[in-house]
């Protein structure tokens, strides 16, 4: 067994690696970037090694660099999490020449599979259900066009190093395809160094689900059930869940056959996934096969009882596999939620900034927080957004659901913008919960993007009953009050320029708050400072979240959010009298809606652009946003240059009235 493990990746994947690492006895080298000096990872390992820049083109895609930590710390193993190098035959091939065992397939899968257009081929020889295109590299946008016409719209383009939904773009029409190759051909060389395109159909309600196998050196091979990874945003996975909601038994033993015979067609090792788009008849597509670890992985492992990194290291061990496929057993239902540093509200455009606060979900059952960041770190704009991943595990899918809601409830964050509000109200949406989870969820659910959403009629008279004991409670610290002396007090609650009036009666261990014609039975238990409140009401048992506006409060409860100001009634008639601030008219400006690199500007001082022109492209975190018109207007000023890092709301063009 290997006495000391290199974890060549940051963030939560090298915090899960080295999880497993310690459980086998294993000692641990970190490597960090300049950025990344005081991340998590690095201190949780045993040892660390600092690699290079803040840019992952500086750090953790230099492969010398790797090496050399490897002989510097005397590593004699290397797992490479995912994204980075874990796909990179090169990576495979410098560590064997080192001496140094990669945990993860030979390099000769990795690039019969790493390839989406030779990988195309060798399934079809295999045997297994391909997806009608055209697997030929594109040469340009022309080819791009007529091949798109040939295949029939709507097509999907890909890049063929592509991953984790960069470098894909769905396109319906000749003008989509020439802008959606540029785009997919530029995410493609900035994530992958690599810019090869390549067009294959795209089916319409397609369900995305994987089949997790395990592959020994000595030819045995397992598939590990299935994942749901349908609810998808921009092709970046947003939830996935084990087993799927969609598939029968039929199509799940088919699928995970299939997925076996890839890989032993490519005489695979180690953990790897095989991905399949299933229509709406449940006829199945190979999509591609990723030769390393998945993102998702935790929900197979929570259903299994499998550790899947601690697999992985007993393979490059050269240890077989001690299952056979017959004795695969799965239970329950598991979900898992990805939290990312973005912004819902604003087209979810990436945030960053410093974590001032952040609480993850304590003492649930089934609940488990995979993450590599804590309170007081910096989201960086050099890598992905992802904060962390939410797993639950229920003894079936509606009770994971309700396990899931109430980790959410008891998650915050501030500091930066982030998904949990939208993750809320994707487990509360009615589609979802019957299973009808294709990867046009999102798109068609949200089709103007995710708004606010209110609370209901009883919730909200709930929330503001809760406010208002809060708010009696914080008032009432420094008074001291008899064991059996009750206290009453009338508050009103000022919402949207409307106030509601109640009254609230204190006792030592409850309020009691009557309000229009409900009486509510309110206990609060809360520690100081804790932005999550436990709270009972007549019984029941929630979650809150809280925040001090001074003045006012901001309740937030299953992602619906609730701002009010409680005062005494005189009080609330006095602050309808307030005039109200305008906001400064910024329709004059095209802003950075997010902080990112300015890669282009797409028009000139003086010239006049229609409605959906393209004005700038800004790239964050390794993907490309174009910036288009919203209405029919004249450049007057352009304030900033190609290449300069934007602040989020920076101004960049301005328009003539």
């Amino acid at each position: 067994m290997f006495k000391k493990i290199l974890i060549a990746n940051r963030g939560e994947i090298a915090c899960r690696v080295i999880k497993t690492c310690q459980k086998m006895g294993i000692r641990t080298v970190a490597v960090y970037s300049d950025a990344d000096q005081n991340s998590m990872h690095v201190s949780m390992a045993d040892e660390s090694v600092l690699i290079g820049g803040a840019k992952s083109s500086e750090s953790y895609l230099v492969i010398e660099n790797i090496i050399n930590a490897c002989k510097q710390t005397k590593s004699d193993a290397v797992h490479p999490g995912y994204g980075f190098l874990s796909e990179n035959e090169n990576f495979a091939h410098a560590l064997a020449s080192a001496g140094v065992a990669f945990i993860g397939p030979k390099a000769e899968a990795i690039v019969s599979m790493g390839d989406k257009i030779q990988s195309k081929i060798i399934a079809e020889r295999a045997g297994v259900h391909v997806i009608p295109g055209f697997t030929e590299v594109l040469k340009d946008s022309k080819q791009a066009v007529q091949v798109a016409n040939k295949i029939g719209y709507p097509v999907m383009l890909k890049a063929s190093a592509g991953g984790g939904g960069k470098g894909m773009r769905i396109v319906n029409n000749d003008k989509e395809c020439i802008d959606g190759f540029e785009r997919a051909q530029n995410e493609s060389q900035s994530s992958f160094g690599d810019n090869r395109v390549f067009a294959e159909k795209y089916i319409n309600q397609p369900h995305h689900v994987e089949i997790q196998i395990l592959a020994d050196q000595f030819g045995n091979t397992l598939y590990i059930g299935e994942r749901e990874c349908s609810i998808q945003r921009r092709h970046q996975k947003v939830i996935e869940e084990a087993p799927s909601p969609f598939i029968d038994n039929y199509t799940r033993k088919a699928m995970g056959e299939q997925a076996v015979i890839l890989a032993k067609a490519v005489n695979y090792e180690s953990a790897g996934t095989v991905e399949f788009i299933v229509d709406a008849q449940q006829n199945f597509y190979f999509l591609e096969m990723n030769t390393r670890l998945q993102v998702e992985h935790p929900v197979t492992e929570m259903v299994s009882g499998l550790d899947l990194v601690e697999q992985m290291i007993l393979i490059a061990a050269g240890e077989s596999l001690q299952l056979k496929q017959n004795e695969i057993r799965t239970s329950g239902s598991a979900i898992e939620a990805r939290i990312y540093a973005e912004d819902p509200y604003r087209d979810f455009m990436p945030s960053i900034g410093r974590l001032q606060r952040f609480r993850i979900p304590e003492n649930l059952e089934s609940v488990r927080v995979d993450t590599g960041i804590e309170e007081g770190n910096e989201v960086s704009m050099f890598y992905d957004p992802m904060i962390a991943k939410l797993i639950v595990h229920g003894e079936n899918r509606d009770r994971a659901i309700e396990n899931m809601l109430k980790a959410l409830d008891q998650f915050f964050i501030s500091g930066v913008s982030h998904n949990l509000n939208f993750l809320c109200s994707i487990f509360q949406n009615d589609r979802f919960r019957t299973g009808d989870t294709t990867t046009n969820f999102i798109q068609q659910q949200y089709p103007d993007g995710y708004q606010e959403e209110k609370l209901n009629s009883k919730q909200q008279l709930i929330a503001t009953s809760i406010l208002a004991c809060i708010h009696q409670s914080n008032i009432e610290k420094l008074i001291s009050i008899s064991e059996n002396a009750a206290r009453y007090s009338a508050w009103s609650v000022s919402i949207d320029h409307i106030s509601i009036d109640l009254v609230v009666r204190q006792f030592p261990e409850h309020y009691e708050v009557s309000v229009e014609s409900e009486v509510f039975m309110v206990t609060l238990l809360r520690s100081p400072n804790d932005p999550v409140i436990q709270v009972t009401v007549n019984d029941h048992l929630h979650y809150f979240q809280l925040e001090n506006l001074h003045p006012g409060y901001r309740l937030t409860y299953r992602g619906r959010v609730l701002e009010a100001l409680v005062t005494r009634k005189r009080t609330a008639e006095l602050n309808q009298l307030m005039p109200e601030k305008i906001a400064p008219d910024m329709s004059k400006y095209l802003l950075s809606p997010m902080p990112g690199l300015l890669i282009k500007i797409c028009v000139e001082e003086g010239q006049t652009v229609k409605v959906g022109e393209e004005l700038a492209i800004v790239e964050a975190m390794k993907m490309e946003n174009s910036l288009r018109a919203i209405d029919s207007v004249k450049i007057k000023s352009i304030l900033v240059k190609e290449g300069d890092n934007l602040m989020v709301d920076q101004t960049i063009l301005e328009f003539e009235d």
